[in-house]
């Protein structure tokens, strides 16, 4: 009799562990459907405006704009103050607690952006560059008007309501792209870029209060800051040393290479970021809510970073390698001569950003978990670590500091993963067995293009567009001949079910 009730049990729980995962499963096909369209069309139509751009401005006044970007990202992360991921991650949330973040954002807005400008003499004498001062004011204007629209964005991540943000961010990315070309060829040089980062937020912020209802009560509670703070606090101090590792190269290229190499720096990082950052700001958007949900119950949690480990590692890997191998044709094309100094820097980059999804997917597990006091240990052990490394690489050029990225962020990978090992079992080990298949069918893939780029003219759109093809091919018909198992898992997706969900 015991023998059968466990059974029986046994199989009751693994059905419900099956049935949780197949909703969860089908949730996350429709939100990062809607959530990828979002940041393809947007991230997609600011390339194009990039490329443009690039055609008509030169590296070093890319590179001025750069010279902000450390202190503009510390004043963003200050602004949030960990409350949305808090918003998210926490079940129990009413809406004095979401007036009480609003008030929050807009007041700490208020004293980041005041900081800002009279911070901006000091910033112009240590890079040596007097045009920094009104750009420093322009700049903290902006992060004043983003904290206006942070919480209207996080309430739609929230209900993975992905398609309202899809619009609002598309049209601004469209007027502040077509601010950009225009103050660009009338010879405005740097403020062009400056500007269109404003029109952009502006047009954000705006368009988030049109077409979302919420408005915020006049109140403030410190019971829910409390509340929230708990969890978004150390979240707050885990994205600060995020954002600071992750703009600190400005710091070191501009101050001791030029605002020159910035720019052609900054040029490759951005290229490397239209696959890597679509990734990412996908999983931002969409793992921390899933994840949050089936929190309560290990076994879906598992399973859901499986499957999401695999998908992402079967996007990311040949996207990034693939780069990699094209970097001479996709630089010389899109961008013209005057940036082939960038291809080494890219090509470098791009295989920095093959783990970044996996980093991404390894920290929400915790956060998840309301694990975010151990998260900001790790972040505090592994940005030491990174500053070493970008201060050793620093001392062997710009190539050096892009080097540094790659050996990070393989560091990273392996800390953070030790953690999901200790607390649900599905460490690096694990992990790696996941994907290491799908990286050898994808370097074999970059293989192919880099060697066949040599036989086609580098600044051909044409042959960029061959390339492409021919490593799409070759990823998908090495996939199908050795069966990966991340292949088979997308086919097995509830296709079927998504538009009912769109419906819904």
């Amino acid at each position: 009799m015991r023998h059968q009730f466990r059974g029986t049990w046994r199989n009751d729980g693994w059905r419900s562990c099956n049935k949780k995962a197949l909703m969860l499963k089908q949730r996350a096909l429709s939100a990062t459907l809607w959530s990828g369209a979002d940041v393809v069309l947007r991230q997609g139509t600011q390339f194009v405006v990039s490329i443009v751009l690039a055609r008509l401005l030169t590296p070093s006044e890319f590179g001025t704009v750069a010279l902000l970007a450390l202190f503009t990202g510390i004043a963003t992360v200050f602004v949030d103050g960990g409350f949305s991921a808090a918003l998210i991650q926490r079940g129990d949330i009413d809406h004095t607690d979401e007036s009480t973040v609003f008030w929050f954002n807009l007041l700490a807005g208020g004293c980041v952006s005041l900081s800002l400008w009279a911070a901006a003499p000091l910033i112009a004498r240590f890079y040596q560059a007097p045009v920094l001062l009104p750009l420093t004011a322009v700049m903290a204007v902006n992060v004043l008007l983003g904290s206006l629209g942070a919480i209207h964005s996080t309430l739609l991540s929230k209900r993975l309501d992905f398609f309202t943000q899809m619009k609002v961010g598309c049209v601004a990315t469209i007027a502040s792209g077509v601010v950009a070309i225009l103050l660009a060829r009338a010879g405005f040089g740097v403020w062009a870029l400056a500007l269109q980062v404003l029109a952009m937020t502006t047009a954000s912020t705006a368009l988030l209060w049109f077409v979302h209802p919420w408005r915020p009560a006049l109140v403030f509670s410190f019971d829910s800051a409390r509340k929230l703070f708990g969890f978004g606090g150390y979240h707050l101090a885990s994205s600060l040393l995020e954002m600071v590792y992750a703009r600190l190269y400005t710091l070191f290229i501009g101050r001791y290479y030029g605002v020159r190499a910035l720019g052609l720096y900054n040029n490759a990082d951005s290229t490397k970021q239209l696959p890597g950052g679509f990734l990412a700001s996908v999983l931002a958007r969409v793992i921390l809510p899933m994840f949050s949900a089936a929190s309560s119950d290990p076994a879906v949690l598992v399973r859901g970073a499986q499957l999401t480990m695999r998908g992402m590692i079967l996007l990311n890997a040949p996207m990034m390698l693939g780069m990699a191998g094209a970097a001479p044709t996709i630089v010389r094309t899109l961008f013209g001569a005057r940036w082939v100094e960038a291809v080494p820097i890219l090509q470098v980059l791009c295989l920095g950003g093959l783990f970044w999804p996996l980093h991404l997917i390894n920290l929400n597990l915790l956060m998840a978990q309301g694990h975010s006091r151990l998260m900001f240990r790790l972040e505090v052990a592994k940005k030491i670590l990174g500053v070493v490394l970008l201060a050793l690489g620093a001392t062997q050029g710009v190539l050096g500091i892009a080097w540094s990225q790659v050996v990070f962020n393989g560091a990273a990978f392996v800390i953070n993963a030790h953690y999901s090992g200790k607390l649900l079992g599905y460490g690096a080990r694990a992990q790696w067995r996941d994907i290491w298949p799908v990286i050898v069918v994808a370097a074999l893939a970059a293989i192919v293009v880099r060697f066949s780029s040599g036989y086609l003219p580098e600044d051909s759109l044409l042959a960029l567009l061959g390339l492409i093809i021919l490593g799409v091919a070759t990823f998908f018909g090495a996939g199908w001949i050795v069966r990966l198992k991340a292949l088979r898992e997308i086919q097995m997706l509830p296709w079927h079910n998504l538009g009912a969900s769109w419906r819904k």
